[in-house]
């Protein structure tokens, strides 16, 4: 898949719940303000043990610049009444995505229902 591609899938997928068929390596990391999950499995034990704060949002993409192994994004994630502004940077290596790292502001204190939970 070509890095646009890569883009688009990851992107409709969360959309519409696809979460355990997003275009990730085995290898794949994911760096935000929360912290850094190593491994395709982790990342998805975190999703399923936080499934009502992953999914049902809808993505107002801003902005993409596309180099030929990585992408920057610059969108707005809705859910309801809650709006987060983000910037992501998404590295691509052997046709998947194989990293991650998303610029947020969390202000203050993450109230109780945004927190994330570990897996079991």
């Amino acid at each position: 898949m070509e890095i646009m591609d890569l883009v688009n899938a990851w992107f409709e997928r969360w959309e519409n719940g696809e979460f355990m068929n997003l275009p990730i390596s085995e290898n794949f990391t994911h760096t935000s303000p929360y912290g850094t999950i190593e491994g395709k499995k982790a990342y998805l034990d975190l999703i399923v043990a936080n499934i009502n704060k992953f999914l049902g949002h809808r993505f107002e993409i801003h902005d993409v610049i596309y180099e030929e192994n990585k992408a920057c994004i610059r969108y707005t994630a809705k859910k309801g009444n809650f709006s987060l502004d983000v910037s992501e940077w998404h590295y691509v290596k052997e046709g998947k995505i194989d990293k991650v790292v998303a610029y947020y502001n969390i202000e203050g204190e993450i109230s109780e229902d945004r927190k994330l939970s570990l897996p079991d």
